[in-house]
């Protein structure tokens, strides 16, 4: 499927937001994820459906002062 993922189209096979995260190579509970612009909760990830054009947003912190 095709998915925005912070601002760039892509095409990812996946069809849970946790099978998404895998195929990119994200890993760690310390990320903060969004769709549609709709905050999506850890533990939802893994039930949480995706669609055909959804956008994806996926953040990290970041170190530094």
């Amino acid at each position: 499927m095709t998915f925005t993922i912070n601002g760039e189209e892509q095409d990812v096979a996946a069809a849970t937001l946790a099978d998404l995260l895998s195929a990119l190579d994200y890993e760690g509970d310390w990320l903060a994820t969004a769709v549609n612009g709709e905050l999506v909760h850890r533990e939802d990830r893994g039930t949480f459906t995706l669609g055909a054009r959804d956008r994806i947003e996926i953040l990290s912190p970041m170190q530094g002062g």
